[in-house]
């Protein structure tokens, strides 16, 4: 049996992926409402809904997590892998992410919150 059940899995990779996607989208609308931007008002739209619709998966996410005893903590960084501890009722599973792919699938996500905020 294995240690992370495949239904808990997605959980996991939301409690990594949705604080990065999060700190990006706040970062780019800082930028946005910064930036020499003539119509600011259409981006930082796209960019609130994305965020409240990650924000609304994250709280979904959270809340599993919490009623089935798991935790993801983020280990060392070592400028190539990044590493996560995941416990899931009593067991620990330790796993490096490759940060390009981190950053990857995070881009990956923006596109699809962005395609959802334009439906």
């Amino acid at each position: 049996m294995p240690l992370i059940s495949v239904e808990a899995m997605p959980h996991f990779e939301n409690a990594i992926y949705f604080p990065l996607l999060i700190l990006i989208l706040e970062r780019d609308r800082d930028s946005i409402e910064k930036g020499p931007f003539k119509l600011k008002g259409p981006y930082l739209k796209l960019i609130d809904g994305a965020l409240e619709l990650v924000r609304i998966e994250q709280k979904e996410s959270n809340i599993y997590m919490r009623r089935n005893n798991m935790k993801v903590i983020k280990g060392k960084n070592d400028g190539t892998f990044t590493e996560y501890a995941f416990y899931n009722v009593g067991y620990e599973d330790h796993r490096r992410y490759l940060n390009v792919r981190l950053r990857n699938r995070t881009e990956e996500l923006m596109d699809v919150y962005f395609a959802m905020v334009g439906n």
